[in-house]
């Protein structure tokens, strides 16, 4: 059974930072692209990064620069770490291997002040 569970949400002031969690059983992470997604109430998901064993992570434009994924295969766990959050940030959070029919429940990001 494969489950994906996602932490690490709450409310940050605007120019904070979160870091999220991802973890993953019933898959192995390093044997699939790990890629985390969000959803802002009224807006359709979107990729917000995705990372794999053999090219450089991705990034959705609006969170280059600030926004790193990264993943510890030993606890087989995906990390997103975010800084300089802006309001437009705030959304669902959800965590799945691409291609693969999974994903958590999400954890919910706020940020306002």
């Amino acid at each position: 059974q494969v489950q994906l569970v996602e932490s690490g949400g709450g409310l940050v002031q605007p120019g904070g930072t979160l870091r999220l969690s991802c973890a993953a059983s019933g898959i192995l992470i390093n044997f699939n692209t790990m890629a985390w997604y969000r959803q802002a109430p009224g807006n359709q998901r979107e990729l917000v990064a995705s990372i794999n064993s053999g090219t450089r992570p991705y990034y959705v434009d609006s969170v280059e620069g600030r926004f790193t994924i990264s993943r510890d295969n030993a606890k087989n766990t995906v990390y997103l770490q975010m800084s300089s959050l802006k309001p437009e940030d705030t959304a669902v959070y959800s965590c799945n291997a691409v291609g693969l029919p999974y994903w958590g429940k999400g954890t919910l990001v706020t940020v306002s002040s």
